[in-house]
């Protein structure tokens, strides 16, 4: 209850005056109209008292009238002409409303700037008469005109053939008052001698090579009799046009490259509409090559190109003096083509040094051909810094006879010509012979460490105290003795054993004590003899030591 009743009586009204201050200084930021409401998007203009007798316009420097999208304006019974200059600063409007006000004239060049305009809505005014020119360059998707007196006349036939050729959503139902002051349905209107003018070319189809000269001849016909004037767009040439009544010509001298595919018109117009008939201009010249770089590293590698010319040339490349056949590896691809311009890049997978040298374009049609070449560097030769320029083979890609490519076709010929990538041959040969060069150093090394061991095994009989890794059973020594016993397989070899036993195939583990030597599946009991290699071979008897007895010293 505390905090409502503070907000009443003079805490109320310090607020109401507050707030309305707040406006006032807006209000003067945007000098808006009397009568008037302005944001910074929109201006509305509702209030018939005291009204506004002209259109509303922003005065102050702050406002920013190309920020204006709309403007309604509606009961303004004092505001009666648009003229030329009251909406060209509103260059960014849209939407205009004019409803239910005293608006009888709307000036030719009015609407000249707005060509964002898309909704007029004029219902309700007293326009009597509305000139098609005041809409011909616009592109309006809306004309609302009901409402309006206007006078049955050729001047509003405009409406009625607008009407039938680009029926709005809704189906407006306009009249106009004849001369006895009798609506009548605009759709039924029938004026005599007025009627659509039209345009005829006398070259339908304009083909001419760059440098020489053309003249176009027009006539036009119609009733109300109509006016003539040529649409030429930017066309860059110099040219020049006569016209007498319903005839015109139009003479273009030194004709350039860089107005093929422009269209030219005559234009036929009158009170009821226009109607014209236009000619692409094609112009035929010798190709240039306006843009050659290095190679550039994406995912590809690629060398840029631009090429102009028409008919569309042909592209041959060069290799260090050689044609160069494209494959899949190498090949030309078109990314953007604009009427004569191709802009492209040979796009190379991969390169090495291999790839290095340089390359020329050729680019050739019907009337000529020019050429360029750039120097590409992909990567440093071996065993040489990359910075070191090495002596380029003289031929790398052979010639095949290879045609020259069609600059149109951005696909790839190797299926339609033989061609071979002698680059990628050269590598692939250069990678064998190192894969043979690694093969026999392994086979090499491998051979001296066989001879190594097979010598060591020979001299392991004479000295060497345990050579079981290399697979001749366990040898046993005791230290200071002498020379280690070795198990031989040589049937006439020396042997320390004093007794082999021939008993069952599968050894015991009872069977010759720690010191037995396991030989394929026979455990073998090992009996030393320190002086062994003191006796002689006739008085080693294994069989006259009953098994298992003491040695003999």
């Amino acid at each position: 209850m505390s905090s409502c009743t503070r907000w009443h009586g003079p805490a109320m009204a310090r607020l109401w005056g507050f707030c309305w201050l707040i406006v006032g200084f807006w209000r003067a930021a945007l000098a808006c109209p009397t009568s008037c409401k302005c944001s910074a998007s929109r201006i509305w203009c509702s209030d018939p008292f005291p009204g506004i007798v002209a259109f509303p316009r922003l005065e102050s420097t702050s406002a920013d009238p190309e920020n204006i999208t709309e403007i309604y304006i509606a009961n303004q019974k004092r505001l009666e002409i648009i003229n030329e200059d009251d909406i060209e600063a509103y260059v960014g409007l849209k939407n205009l409303t004019i409803v239910d006000s005293g608006l009888k004239f709307v000036a030719h060049k009015a609407f000249l700037k707005n060509s964002n305009l898309q909704h007029i809505n004029f219902t309700r005014n007293k326009l009597t008469v509305l000139s098609r020119k005041h809409f011909r360059h616009l592109d309006l998707s809306e004309l609302i005109l009901v409402g309006n007196p206007f006078t049955c006349s050729c001047d509003i036939m405009w409406i009625k053939t607008l009407q039938e050729t680009k029926p709005s959503p809704e189906t407006q139902d306009l009249y106009c008052l004849d001369e006895n002051s009798k609506n009548i349905s605009l759709a039924n209107l029938q004026i005599s001698h007025c009627g659509l003018p039209s345009a005829n070319l006398a070259a339908p189809n304009l083909t001419v090579e760059e440098g020489k000269s053309i003249t176009l001849t027009c006539s036009v016909a119609g009733d109300p009799v109509p006016n003539l004037y040529w649409d030429v767009g930017n066309l860059v040439s110099k040219h020049m046009n006569e016209t007498s009544h319903t005839q015109g010509s139009l003479r273009i001298t030194n004709i350039s490259s860089d107005d093929s595919g422009k269209q030219i018109s005559c234009v036929a117009e009158n009170l009821v509409g226009e109607d014209e008939d236009s000619v692409n201009l094609t112009v035929h010249f010798a190709p240039t090559i306006t843009f050659l770089e290095s190679p550039t590293s994406d995912h590809h590698w690629c060398i840029p190109f631009t090429v102009k010319g028409n008919p569309k040339p042909a592209l041959q490349w060069f290799y260090n003096g050689a044609i160069l056949n494209e494959s899949k590896y190498i090949c030309t691809k078109i990314h953007v083509t604009n009427h004569t311009e191709y802009h492209g890049c040979l796009q190379l997978d991969n390169p090495t040094h291999m790839n290095n040298g340089d390359y020329k374009l050729v680019a050739k049609n019907e009337y000529g051909k020019d050429e360029k070449q750039i120097s590409a560097h992909f990567m440093g030769w071996p065993g040489i810094d990359d910075g070191a320029n090495p002596n380029y083979p003289d031929v790398i890609y052979e010639d095949y006879g290879t045609a020259a490519n069609d600059i149109g076709d951005t696909t790839n010929r190797s299926n339609e010509i033989p061609s071979t990538d002698v680059a990628d041959k050269t590598g692939r040969e250069h990678l064998s012979v190192y894969a043979v060069v690694v093969i026999a150093s392994v086979v090499g090394f491998c051979l001296l460490v066989m001879l190594f061991r097979l010598k060591l095994a020979r001299h392991s009989k004479f000295g060497m105290k345990d050579f079981s890794w290399f697979g001749f059973g366990k040898v046993k020594s005791r230290q200071g003795v002498g020379p280690a016993s070795v198990i031989s397989n040589d049937d006439d070899s020396a042997s320390p054993l004093h007794h082999i036993s021939n008993g069952s195939n599968t050894p015991s583990s009872s069977e010759g004590g720690p010191d037995a030597v396991i030989i394929g599946m026979t455990k073998i009991p090992v009996i030393e003899n320190p002086q062994y290699f003191g006796i002689t071979n006739s008085q080693l008897k294994p069989d006259t030591w009953p098994r298992g007895s003491p040695k003999t010293a």
